[in-house]
């Protein structure tokens, strides 16, 4: 039977706030539910929105929600909106060794070459705090370098984000800075430390294990929870979409570069993988957009990224079928229910990209999602990495366990100064969040020529993975229309090297300032199937070998 979707998306409401509940309710019930469950009252605001929004859907937007509600009944069944709070408990001022005023740096007025009062730096930054607090590397043993960890503070909007920082091992007053984003949505970017490229791993034991291959080897390093409620992060509300998580990491690298000068005249550059491809374009768009900044942006730096959904969803049935590179994971029939789906799903996302509405981009989330991604996730394969079977955790990784568990302990927890309860490596109510504001489909690709114009884009991807592949990644880059596409589009794939002994570890196309980097062997997550040859690349990247080449 058809869902109406007035009583699907109330329903879900309601279940998202109170679970024992009856998933359909009258309105006034659930809105008390909301009001309810917050001082504040974020989730009401939130919910008188979404009821606005209900009365002024056209017929086709509820036409193409019926029609996706009774396709996946079960997946739309858990649309989710709302989030419940992170148990906390907030530390005392005394127990932070800086605290780094967003108002008093707002309140610096200088005098500009025209002999008029300006601000030192641009923002809206009175409501942010930083604090943060000294790491004794001898404490956890992660690294001897000098670190720093601590939350910054949205005072207006009760968020505090975790970060944790690592000084270079080689010479960091000239060496770059480098922030590095985790994606999910919703997942931790200590997953990236312990699992990646940070300066230890964590064993089945949980004891620490030294990485050569950090990338902290030549650049100090910033590790950051983002969204909130994701790690160590947490917030009495929710932040359900990109634009809104963009904000927080203009205040919290400004403020963190006050606090530290020494860092803030070295290049930056902003990494990250997965949903990260969403993140950086709006991120890094929203650093440039202030002439007035700290912040020396220099390149942004995607690995294996959903950032172009109408280009990239094309590419899983090839990756799927035998034509990425590696072995068919399906047979014949369902590659071609996968061909026999692409067009609606191209048509769904087209939709979304026109409209840029969360009526339009919701169903083809979830279309596409069931139709091109669930064949392969069915057979049991990691989709993070087409070689081999999932083990352990829903994500696949025996580490995530471990490096969870690690960071539960409480003697870890106050070393670095942790707030919550308890550490999470993902948090699926924000990834179903994100889902249901429509943010998974929305075409933030439109602002990577912009980024272009200013700074170096890297687009990298481990030709092993399904989930965000490299033919996805590859096409959405030579699709992308900027002054340059022409150029980039004809520059050959040449071999990639490593510069220690010369052996193959992939391939790279570069024109202007858009590079794109194939990387052999590697899964969803390069620099842990590959460590040398992550670190190889982004040595090389940030001194600039591939910047503005011809």
């Amino acid at each position: 039977m058809k869902v109406a979707v007035s009583s699907l998306l109330i329903g879900a409401a309601a279940a998202a706030v109170t679970p024992q509940q009856q998933p359909l309710q009258a309105p006034e019930a659930i809105k008390q539910a909301v009001e309810s469950a917050t001082d504040k009252g974020s989730w009401a605001k939130s919910f008188k929105h979404l009821e606005h929004e209900l009365k002024h859907l056209t017929d086709d937007a509820r036409a193409v929600w019926d029609e996706v509600a009774m396709l996946f009944p079960e997946e739309m069944s858990k649309a989710s909106f709302f989030s419940l709070p992170k148990p906390h408990e907030k530390k005392a001022d005394s127990e932070w060794d800086f605290r780094t005023s967003g108002k008093a740096i707002q309140d610096v007025w200088v005098t500009n070459s025209n002999g008029e009062q300006e601000r030192e730096v641009e923002g809206n930054l009175e409501n942010f705090n930083l604090r943060t607090k000294k790491v004794d590397p001898a404490s956890l043993g992660v690294d001897k370098v000098k670190q720093y960890s601590g939350y910054l503070d949205n005072e207006e909007d009760d968020k505090h984000l975790f970060y944790w920082f690592f000084e270079s091992r080689n010479d960091p007053k000239n060496d770059p800075v480098v922030l590095w984003l985790n994606g999910g949505p919703g997942c931790s970017s200590l997953t990236g430390l312990f699992m990646e490229l940070g300066p230890s791993s964590i064993d089945k034991n949980g004891e620490v294990k030294f990485n050569p291959s950090s990338w902290n080897a030549n650049a100090s390093v910033i590790f950051l929870d983002q969204p909130v409620n994701v790690g160590y992060s947490y917030s009495s509300g929710t932040v359900s979409n990109t634009v809104a998580a963009g904000k927080d990491i203009y205040a919290l690298l400004t403020l963190f570069f006050k606090q530290f000068p020494e860092y803030a005249k070295q290049d930056f550059h902003i990494s990250g993988e997965s949903y990260a491809g969403h993140y950086i374009p709006v991120f890094a768009s929203e650093i440039l957009s202030h002439k007035k900044r700290n912040i020396n942006l220099k390149s942004v730096l995607i690995g294996n990224g959903l950032t172009d959904g109408l280009t990239q969803y094309e590419y899983y049935r090839p990756m799927a079928c035998g034509d990425g590179g590696w072995p068919a994971v399906l047979d014949e029939q369902q590659c071609q229910s996968m061909d026999n789906s692409l067009p609606r799903c191209q048509q769904l996302i087209q939709s979304c990209y026109n409209s840029e509405s969360v009526w339009s981009c919701v169903p083809a989330s979830i279309y596409c999602n069931n139709a091109m991604i669930g064949p392969y996730q069915r057979t049991g394969q990691n989709p993070y990495d087409i070689r081999a079977k999932c083990s352990g955790s829903d994500l696949c990784y025996d580490e995530l366990e471990w490096i969870q568990k690690y960071l539960n302990r409480k003697d870890v927890m106050k070393t670095l100064g942790a707030e919550v309860s308890s550490y999470d490596s993902c948090n699926m109510d924000i990834n179903r969040n994100f889902l249901f504001q429509g943010d998974w489909m929305q075409p933030y690709h439109r602002l990577v020529p912009g980024i272009l114009e200013e700074i170096p884009v890297l687009v990298y991807a481990g030709d092993a993975d399904f989930i965000c592949n490299h033919l996805g990644n590859l096409g959405w880059t030579n699709e992308l229309e900027w002054p340059g596409q022409k150029a980039y589009k004809k520059a050959p794939l040449e071999d990639l090297k490593l510069l220690e002994d010369g052996s193959k570890i992939g391939s790279v196309k570069s024109s202007g300032n858009l590079t794109f980097m194939r990387i052999h062997a590697a899964g969803h997550m390069v620099p842990y199937n590959q460590p040398e040859g992550s670190l190889d690349m982004l040595n090389r990247w940030v001194s600039g070998e591939w910047f503005g080449k011809e």
